[in-house]
Order: structure tokens, then C-alpha cells, then sequence
């Protein structure tokens, strides 16, 4: 009898070009198989978040069309655009994107002024899972991010490195808030901010995704954190991959093995 693999999903990376990293595909290939990782779902870069859209989803898509399976694409498009941001997401869906990645900081709104509504419709129509970055004051952080969740309840919300570094005393009241939002690991230390939410009656390992935040974190000290915190090994898959597994819809037979 052959016992199911559980997938470990990096739930989120930016690849490209930044303002002061790089991360470019091989690179990223490398580190998961390094630290164990059979998928990662990946952003572009941070100028194609905020304008360059169609380059953005183009490098993400593409990526993941050539990597067997391994990469998954969030799309992007600035709510600015209007109309033209929904057809954008579109565009990205036919092309294989299978999530939205919001970057209010970035892109320049509010999260509650309205403006991306019409984006996180689209997610919901389509079941994608929502990264929203949050930490960055005065309105992209967890609580909003939450208020932001509970308006859209049937969409399932990562908050993006759960509010880092000033704002993690937010998370875990930002996650009772929202039935629907899941915390992300980046950053945070097991023996407080994830010992924390797991031990929290509302929240538990089943509400936080595994993330490195590739190129600004390092792949190994994320994982590493992960496989040192002393949960047992139900929570741990739950953390590591199970859950953004359950939230993109990958099928059993996606998981490989890459170890």
C-alpha cells in the first residue's frame, strides 16, 4: 500500500526583476529543491505588479506552462484600470493562472475604498484563492485585509506575510475576524507569532499557509522554522502545504515528489 504524498507549497515567490533582488526561475527551481518543495505559486515582478501587467502575467504563465506542473501562476492587474483589470485576469486565466495577487502598497488604493472589488468578484467566480500583502502602514495591514475578507466571504484570502514585522500583534485578531482569511508564515517565529495562532481556538495550523516571500527572505531559513517548530506532523503538513493545496484546487495527482 503506497501512502498519499503531501504536497509542500510555497505559497507565495516574485520572480523577475525587483527594485533591490532578482529572482529568476532556475534560481527558483534550485531553492525548492533544496528545501523540499514541490510547488510554488509565483507573482512577477513588482513594477509589472503596480503597471506592467500583461509582462507580468506573461512571465508567470509562461513559467508555469514550462515547468511541469510546479509553478503556479497568481495573476495581477491594477484595479485602476477598471474594466480593462477584469479583462486583464482573463487573460491570464486562459493563459493558466489559477490565483490573484493583490499588492495594494504597489498598486496605489486603499483596501477598503472599493476599488478592487470588482477583481476579487472575478476570483470568486473562479475559485481562486487571494494573496494581499499587508505590514506596509497606513492601510495595507491585517485588520483591514480582514474587513476586506469579511466583505467577500466566498473567497479565501492569504494575508500576505500576516501584517511583518510591526503589525504581527494584528494577525491573530485579523484571522478571528475573518473565517475566510489564512495566515501566511513568512517572517514569523514559531515559538511566538505561530505558536500563537496555533494555539488560538479560532485559528489552529489549519488557517496558516507555508511561504518564503522569495527573493526577500531566504528559502532555507523559512523551512527551517517550519520543520523546527514543534507541531505534530498532521499540523505541520496542514502548514506546509495541504491547505493552499485544498485552496488551489490541486488534484492528488499534481503532487510530485521533488525531495
Amino acid at each position: 500500500m503506497t501512502t498519499a504524498h503531501t504536497p509542500v507549497v510555497d505559497a507565495h515567490v516574485r520572480i523577475g526583476r525587483h527594485r533591490e533582488c532578482e529572482l529568476t526561475v532556475d534560481a527558483l527551481v534550485a531553492a525548492m529543491d533544496r528545501i523540499g518543495v514541490d510547488h510554488a505559486v509565483i507573482a512577477p515582478s513588482e513594477a509589472q505588479i503596480a503597471y506592467d501587467n500583461r509582462a507580468g502575467n506573461t512571465a508567470t504563465t509562461a513559467a508555469a506552462a514550462a515547468s511541469g506542473g510546479r509553478l503556479i501562476a497568481y495573476a495581477v492587474a491594477t484595479p485602476w484600470r477598471g474594466s480593462a483589470a477584469r479583462d486583464e485576469l482573463a487573460w491570464a486565466r486562459d493563459h493558466g493562472a489559477r490565483a490573484l495577487a493583490v499588492d495594494s502598497a504597489l498598486q496605489g488604493f486603499d483596501l477598503l475604498d472599493g476599488l478592487v472589488d470588482p477583481l476579487l468578484r472575478f476570483a470568486a467566480d473562479h475559485r481562486w484563492p487571494v494573496y494581499v500583502r499587508t505590514g506596509t502602514p497606513p492601510g495595507h495591514l491585517p485588520l483591514p485585509a480582514a474587513a476586506l475578507a469579511r466583505r467577500h466571504p466566498d473567497v479565501a484570502f492569504v494575508m500576505g506575510r500576516s501584517g511583518a514585522t510591526d503589525f504581527w500583534i494584528d494577525a491573530a485578531p485579523a484571522l478571528r475576524y475573518a473565517p475566510n482569511l489564512y495566515g501566511d508564515t513568512a517572517y514569523a517565529p514559531w515559538d511566538t507569532v505561530l505558536t500563537g495562532f496555533a494555539t488560538d481556538p479560532e485559528i489552529g495550523t489549519s488557517r496558516l499557509v507555508f511561504s518564503t516571500d522569495l527573493p526577500y527572505a531566504t528559502a532555507g531559513g523559512e523551512m527551517r522554522r517550519i520543520r523546527d517548530w514543534p507541531i505534530r506532523p498532521e499540523q505541520r503538513a496542514e502548514v506546509l502545504g495541504s491547505t493552499m493545496a485544498r485552496l488551489l484546487g490541486l488534484s492528488a495527482d499534481a503532487h510530485g515528489t521533488h525531495r
